[in-house]
């Protein structure tokens, strides 16, 4: 089953050509195409990590399959695979949540004119995405991570005659291309240096290399990728905005696996950052001051899908500052479990909006009476997000916070502790409002529960949030930090101090939200008024946009302008001073080309009169 890993991005792609050659005027069956393609990924990667595990295949020792992608004198290039338990875990998340978000867009999508071309951006989205993750080499890795952010592109701006959707996908587009460039630069240097791409044989050089400078430029040049694409600050502004594609999308490219991918391009590369403690501390502290930074802003929001958008940030943080303080197992084990219940926050949301036409939490209220699947799937999801147990975020997000903790980073363990109370708050500030209480809809559309093919992927991800996270409990000798780690399999400790303070913080975070917004004990009106400054501050995400608007038109701008003068009055001047030069040059003469024999003729007699002499008369220089 092994052999056949290239099969799992290969059925989506054929889904793709089928959708857009074939059945593009047929929905149901182009949706189905996508579906059966997705599901046969899944049986495949099911297959996979089965034989991981049975085979006993490790981190130290993957399989690997490779052909010549290019091999010129100075260029060797191969295209292949690797597949150990990360790869497996991987396989797992995508193809799992790609195809329950399917099945829930067949409902979600039912009456858009643009269905079949949904179906198969999603479709070459997962061909995308699934190449990532089983590339065996840098250079591979880069070209499928593009492809992603291409389909991103495409997603966001999936309604492109809407405005807001146009300027989302340049902004998200743009700003990734900043953090690939750097990217970019780092697999070059890394390349330039060591003669190769393949992780493999980089893991190897890496391990003899005594140059602590370059392994530290490299990594943290590469890691510029991941803030990019993960979302961490400051590049984080793309993320938001994203929300204006359809909901599913977001679910499945903006929660659960592409932004995903920058998380995991550190956990494949985890030897270059673990080579320099310099790297690690760098990525330990963006993703931290992200998580704390991103649950800041989102205690205020109004909009349902920013709300998550901003959490989906957080939570990437978390991931992000677990690789740096020295755990790849916890850093992969929350991003697997966020995976089903971040999905399953974003269904949900979708099913409400599908519902109601409304993302305004203010304006919504009472959808539990007439929607109680999708409120009860969202309150699990914002139980297992707030990190109560035993739902799977309990088990994950302690292991984060655990992995602090133990290796004395305890600045970035009180932030963590922050976040994780201000993530409990703001997740239940947005369910009470949304579905409890009394509804303030304006909307004339009376809510009604979704299909059952929205429905269905609810409840599936509801169980996963729920019970994912025993794969990586403390208490099981064999669990997922036997496979997923960096180094020596770990089975932490349970550690009753951070794990009771997590648990204390988490259910403060929701009384108080409760005390606020459902029983009205305390105002949030009043707070707000109370600290205006930092009311605004924090609705308007810190300026950070308005920051770099103001420096694109001041700076950016200028300079862009500054250089078109140069070009225009400088070098094209240069240019045509030449030109004229040449021209007047020409023109003059030209006049002593006659076309009359004899003028030709004198002028060479003369010539030649001219070179006797200059050669007869010593003082002339000439011969004596």
């Amino acid at each position: 089953m092994i052999e056949q890993v290239w099969l799992v991005p290969f059925l989506p792609l054929v889904a793709f050509v089928m959708i857009n050659f074939l059945t593009k005027r047929y929905q149901g069956l182009s949706a189905l195409t996508a579906i059966l393609a997705m599901a046969g990924s899944f049986l495949i990667s099911l297959g996979i990590m089965a034989e991981v595990f049975k085979q006993g295949i490790t981190m130290e020792k993957p399989v690997e399959m490779a052909v010549d992608w290019i091999n010129i004198p100075g260029l060797y290039i191969e295209m292949g695979a690797l597949v150990d338990p990360l790869t497996a875990v991987m396989l797992f998340v995508v193809t799992f949540i790609a195809l329950l978000v399917l099945i829930y867009s067949v409902g979600y999508m039912h009456g858009d004119p643009g269905f079949s071309r949904f179906f198969s951006y999603v479709s070459i989205f997962a061909f995308s995405m699934l190449g990532l993750v089983i590339a065996n080499n840098y250079f591979q890795m880069f070209v499928f991570w593009e492809l992603v952010g291409l389909c991103s592109y495409l997603l966001i701006g999936f309604w492109y005659q809407k405005n807001s959707a146009a300027e989302a996908n340049k902004k998200a587009f743009i700003t990734n291309r900043v953090a690939d460039f750097g990217f970019l630069l780092g697999i070059i240097i890394l390349f330039l240096y060591f003669g190769t791409f393949n992780f493999g044989e980089l893991a190897e050089a890496i391990k003899q290399s005594k140059d602590l400078a370059f392994l530290t430029l490299a990594g943290i040049l590469i890691f510029i990728g991941p803030v990019g694409k993960s979302g961490q600050f400051p590049l984080h502004v793309w993320l938001p905005d994203a929300m204006e594609g359809p909901t599913p999308v977001s679910a499945l490219i903006h929660a659960a696996t592409m932004v995903a991918a920058g998380v995991y391009l550190i956990a494949r590369g985890y030897i270059l950052f673990a080579a320099s403690n310099t790297t690690l501390y760098t990525v330990a502290v963006v993703g931290g001051f992200t998580a704390l930074f991103a649950a800041s802003i989102a205690i205020v929001q109004r909009d349902l899908k920013r709300i998550l958008a901003f959490s989906t940030l957080s939570q990437l943080g978390y991931m992000v500052m677990a690789m740096g303080v020295g755990s790849m197992t916890a850093g992969m084990f929350h991003l697997t479990t966020h995976a089903f219940f971040k999905a399953l926050m974003f269904l949900c949301a979708g099913s409400v909006i599908h519902a109601l036409h409304e993302q305004d939490i203010m304006k919504m209220g009472g959808v539990y009476k007439h929607m109680k699947i999708t409120s009860i799937t969202m309150v699990i999801g914002g139980l297992a997000i707030a990190g109560i147990p035993p739902l799977a975020g309990f088990w994950s997000k302690d292991e984060i916070l655990l992995a602090a903790f133990d290796h004395g980073y305890y600045g970035l363990y009180a932030m963590a502790s922050l976040t994780a109370f201000l993530t409990a708050f703001y997740m239940f500030r947005m369910i009470f409002l949304a579905f409890f209480g009394e509804s303030r809809s304006e909307s004339h559309h009376e809510p009604h529960e979704s299909p059952w093919t929205m429905t269905v992927p609810l409840m599936i991800l509801a169980v996963f949030s729920i019970f994912s996270g025993f794969i990586g409990a403390p208490f099981l000798e064999h669990g997922f930090s036997s496979y997923v780690y960096f180094g020596e399999p770990h089975h932490p400790a349970v550690n009753a101090v951070v794990m009771g303070s997590s648990v204390v913080l988490a259910v403060l975070g929701i009384l108080l939200a409760w005390l606020m917004y459902m029983k009205k004990a305390i105002s949030p009106e009043k707070i707000a008024q109370t600290f205006p400054g930092v009311y605004k501050v924090l609705y308007n995400k810190y300026y950070i946009d308005e920051i770099y608007l103001w420096f694109f038109d001041n700076v950016v701008l200028r300079i862009a302008s500054a250089f078109n003068w140069s070009d225009r009055n400088l070098v094209d001047g240069l240019a045509h001073a030449i030109a004229d030069g040449t021209r007047g040059i020409g023109k003059r003469l030209r006049y002593i080309h006659t076309g009359n024999l004899q003028s030709y003729a004198l002028v060479i007699f003369a010539a030649v009169v001219v070179i006797v002499i200059f050669m007869a008369v010593p003082a002339l220089g000439g011969v004596k």
